[in-house]
């Protein structure tokens, strides 16, 4: 493949992609013509809500097509799943596809990949009601093949409606869809662009790619921002970009008003990691190092607003030192006190391994001579079963959990700014008692525990003193 460092690797996610076709005439081809389409490679993800439906729902967890098959005996409620997920990319093509012939095709590619993974799903649920086979072996590859349809149907579609327009769009299939070979993440990539000419091509790229690492194991639904960064970083791309539908602000507009809230504009890796710890990725974790470790620069702009540059993250120190951001997240803090552990080795490590084994992401701890808090990102579920697991263990111990929330003003540099002294001052003043605060020795946030049901308050009240006032904001975008 041949690397030119002209082009740029660009992401859209599943909710913009559900107006690609308002996308077609600003981001895709706008003002641009001839050459200057080109020398860009789209990376997209599942229309809205497919990848809900082919898997669980996000956020309620309500089944899917996967769920449902994992807990199903013999019956096929799964099956009917299956129709719903072909009836939902059909709406979606339809929204996007204006030609007779390209609606016909799409439903062609529709109906052979619903059908292939319907007759897999069937064979496998057949050879499994024998006892030498457990379903239970094959469910992560199940999970796999049937992430990979979502992406697939976008990418054929978009790229079907880019040629129909006059753009030399290529529909790049990463997914193995009958692929008898085994491949390396890497090795995947560069067998699926190897022939692609940046300069005069468009690819239009599945956000999933199968691959002998198995992409979901470790990343789960993050899988696509993986499979965008490790593109850019194998092709030497100019910049990465990841085309939202809202700009990067100071905080949630939708919280403290559209008026008050601050385009971040620029900032770099360290914040967008410290964002990635409270639940707001601008890109997966993972993905950012990649692009970090290659030296390619990530900007993240509104996709429906083309001609605003966004917001770049790159490795470059702040000008002068300011809150960029305040967000929050609820938690469970759970604290285990033991009056034995002062001076005694080995507390910590338990208790991690504990968590590790649960999969509960820490968000936050403290600790001091005999109690040690982690500030847990997990359903209430796991929590319990962690304190189950702990007081086995510590049965001398006394273990609580408390809904909370962790509140961060974040920055590049927060040095003399003052943001725990003027930050409890402020909460104090809006009848708002902080659980607990900190900030670590890096200056790039200071977090405010706060109870659950003031964490929106306390975003408000912190932002107001922090960003918004002239004090906190010498305070423009950088």
């Amino acid at each position: 493949m041949t690397v030119t460092h002209q082009h740029t690797v660009e992401k859209i996610g599943g909710t913009s992609m559900s107006r690609v076709h308002e996308l077609r005439e600003t981001l895709f081809i706008g003002n641009r013509q001839g050459d200057d389409l080109y020398n860009r490679v789209f990376v997209v993800s599942a229309f809205g809500g497919i990848t809900n439906l082919l898997l669980e729902h996000k956020k309620s967890g309500t089944p899917g097509v996967y769920a449902l098959f994992s807990n199903a005996d013999n019956d096929h409620g799964w099956s009917d799943a299956l129709n719903d997920v072909a009836d939902a990319m059909r709406a979606a093509q339809n929204d996007v596809l204006d030609h007779p012939a390209d609606r016909s095709a799409a439903d062609d590619f529709v109906r052979e990949r619903i059908e292939g993974a319907r007759s897999c799903l069937i064979d496998l649920q057949r050879l499994c009601s024998y006892g030498h086979f457990q379903l239970s072996s094959h469910m992560q590859i199940i999970r796999e093949l049937l992430s990979g349809l979502g992406e697939a149907h976008s990418a054929f579609v978009t790229a079907t409606m880019l040629r129909r327009a006059g753009v030399d769009a290529r529909f790049v299939d990463l997914s193995g869809w009958r692929d008898e070979g085994s491949y390396t993440l890497e090795e995947r990539i560069r067998d699926g662009l190897n022939d692609v000419d940046f300069a005069s091509e468009m690819p239009i790229v599945t956000g999933y790619a199968q691959c002998s690492e198995g992409l979901m194991a470790e990343f789960d639904r993050g899988y696509s921002e993986v499979t965008f960064s490790k593109i850019a970083a194998q092709t030497g791309a100019r910049e990465a970009i990841i085309h939202k539908e809202f700009h990067l602000s100071s905080a949630d507009p939708k919280l403290v008003g559209e008026d008050a809230v601050v385009k971040l504009g620029h900032t770099n890796y360290d914040v967008a990691d410290q964002l990635s710890n409270m639940g707001m990725e601008a890109v997966h974790p993972k993905a950012a190092k990649m692009l970090r470790q290659a030296g390619i620069p990530l900007r993240v702009t509104n996709a429906f607003e083309p001609h605003d540059p966004g917001t770049l993250i790159d490795e470059e120190d702040s000008q002068s030192s300011r809150v960029e951001m305040v967000t929050g997240l609820g938690v469970y803090a759970l604290e285990l006190f033991e009056q034995d552990m002062v001076g005694v080795k080995g507390y910590d490590t338990a208790i991690l391994e504990v968590l590790t084994r649960h999969k509960v992401r820490i968000v936050a701890k403290t600790s001091n001579a005999n109690t040690i808090t982690h500030y847990l990102d997990a359903p209430l579920k796991s929590v319990r079963r962690v304190e189950r697991d702990l007081a086995e263990r510590y049965p001398g111990a006394q273990l609580t959990a408390r809904n909370l929330a962790v509140v961060a003003a974040i920055g590049r540099d927060l040095k003399g700014l003052k943001v725990l002294s003027r930050g409890l001052v402020a909460l104090e003043q809006a009848d708002i008692m902080p659980v607990a605060v900190q900030q670590t020795t890096r200056d790039v946030d200071a977090q405010f525990i706060v109870p659950r049901d003031k964490m929106d308050a306390a975003i408000l009240t912190l932002h107001r003193e922090l960003v918004e006032t002239a004090s906190g904001s010498l305070q423009k975008a950088a």
